[in-house]
């Protein structure tokens, strides 16, 4: 607001040194005199718009999403895996020719607004419907790499708790990892299936992302 009361202050002045002057100028000085004026509005404004020192917003600066750090975005966290890459192929370790355990997944950016998060794998491929291998969730936002035992597993479409791997009857298939911030924990019981675990989320989702794997049989 300073730069905005000395724009005004400095406008002023010229003004009334003009009134006062008018009858005793040419025409020339009065077009410069003028001139000047329009460079100091200008200048005003362009001062007024921009971002004073501590890096806040004025009031005449257009807010852009770069700017507005309140708003949640979806996809502003980070989901990876030092396994595979997104859109890349799943280990066998991580499939039912394998080991058959989860592979390491690792959570970045999380919002500070967050009280728990949900995992949620499945297989859009799957030749009966989508199928679910994993269901997490009261996972602590404060996670850096997932660890089930530390969070609720829900029931999967193989009729039980835990992580069931990738397990195509034959050709690629993709594999969705999908996390979730929520602004809530959930009451829910190992037993409860993803529709369940969908329903209890809805409305307390405040963030999102996912990372999808490949496999083929």
């Amino acid at each position: 607001m300073a730069r905005k009361n000395t724009c005004q202050e400095v406008v002023w002045k010229v003004l009334v040194v003009l009134v006062y002057n008018i009858r005793k100028m040419k025409v020339i000085s009065i077009v410069f005199i003028i001139v000047i004026l329009l460079v100091v509005i200008i200048s005003g404004i362009f001062l007024y718009g921009k971002e004073d020192e501590t890096g806040e917003i004025t009031e005449n600066q257009p807010l852009t999403i770069a700017k507005v750090t309140n708003i949640e975005k979806i996809g502003l966290m980070n989901l990876y895996s030092l396994a595979f890459g997104n859109n890349g192929f799943i280990p066998a370790k991580y499939t039912c020719d394998g080991e058959n355990i989860n592979p390491p997944l690792s959570i970045s950016d999380v919002s500070q607004k967050a009280r728990s998060l949900v995992l949620i794998m499945d297989d859009p491929d799957a030749p009966s419907g989508t199928w679910v291998h994993w269901t997490v969730w009261n996972i602590d936002p404060k996670t850096i790499e997932i660890v089930p035992q530390n969070a609720i597993e829900g029931t999967t479409s193989f009729g039980k708790p835990g992580y069931g791997g990738p397990c195509p009857p034959s050709g690629t298939h993709r594999y969705f990892f999908k996390l979730y911030a929520l602004d809530n924990t959930l009451q829910l019981s190992a037993s409860s299936t993803k529709e369940d675990l969908e329903k209890a989320m809805e409305g307390h989702i405040i963030g999102q992302t996912d990372l999808v794997g490949l496999y083929k049989r």
